[in-house]
């Protein structure tokens, strides 16, 4: 696809991003495809038409970049993980799409890419993980075009559903956070958003919030689906290996299945379907 200009730019040696090293560790592909059917369903509702140009930050390996661009968008999908690019690319390809691609780059720094390049920006559990949550919203509003939208997925802190539970808990067995580290989940408090995106120049009133529900759907039994994030999803990954050190793995295992177990929704024996709350931003440029 011709229509983005994106170089990546090169990392300075011996100096992994540990953001980068997190979303790498695992295969966050294996967690993504329990959430196909959301992600489809939450960009039915975004109004998309043929041909609009669409920056999808923090996009995995494509759960909301593909149902955009089967809609007829021009996508542009970045991500900060070089496999999940890599995986992004080889589903749109198999799905034929040639106006959805997929490049490696930085939430905090999208330096490649023009002032109002995109009519929408979508970043579903995504930029909310990056570090430098001003310089996110800074970048997100740069390159949106004036009368264009940003839409934001995020988890809420606190939150009694599953993926908040999931870092609630995973928090509790991993060492404290170094000094100055600022908690993703501040993406997911109403007055922490409005306050990063005024500072990147939006009038408060054109910032609003709505809850809603994405849903973890597996063939398999939630028991088997807390082993697919101790496997394969970096901060869950990050625990156990915590967890090992202090002999209290078998008590995190324990927590995260009665967890999964008493969130499980699905009427089919031995499948998985488990809602979780997410804060929906909708910025108007």
């Amino acid at each position: 696809m011709n229509t983005f200009k994106y170089t990546k730019q090169p990392s300075k040696p011996n100096q992994m991003n540990p953001n980068k090293a997190l979303w790498e560790k695992g295969d966050f592909t294996r967690i993504a495809e329990t959430m196909r059917e959301s992600g489809e369903a939450l960009v039915v509702k975004l109004g998309i038409t043929k041909d609009l140009f669409i920056l999808d930050l923090g996009c995995g390996d494509g759960t909301t970049a593909i149902p955009e661009a089967r809609l007829g968008a021009r996508v542009l999908g970045v991500d900060i993980a070089s496999n999940l690019v890599e995986a992004g690319n080889a589903r749109a390809r198999a799905a034929g799409l040639s106006n959805c691609t997929f490049r490696e780059g930085d939430a905090t720094d999208l330096s490649e890419l023009k002032d109002g390049s995109f009519d929408l920006v979508v970043s579903i559990f995504g930029a909310m993980f990056a570090p430098k949550p001003f310089e996110v919203a800074k970048e997100m509003v740069r390159v949106t075009r004036p009368g264009g939208r940003i839409i934001m997925g995020n988890w809420i802190p606190g939150d009694p559903t599953l993926v908040a539970q999931i870092l609630k808990i995973s928090s509790a067995y991993t060492p404290p956070p170094p000094e100055g580290f600022v908690s993703p989940m501040l993406w997911g408090v109403k007055e922490n958003v409005t306050e990063r995106f005024v500072s990147a120049g939006i009038p408060r009133e054109n910032i609003s919030f709505v809850k809603d529900s994405f849903t973890f759907s597996a063939p398999y039994t939630p028991t088997e689906l807390v082993n697919v994030f101790r496997s394969f999803y970096g901060p869950t990954m990050n625990a156990f290996e915590a967890a090992e050190k202090t002999g209290k793995s078998s008590d995190l295992q324990h927590e995260l299945e009665v967890l999964f177990n008493s969130q499980n929704k699905s009427s089919v024996s031995g499948n998985t379907s488990i809602p979780a709350t997410f804060l929906k931003v909708t910025v108007m440029r």
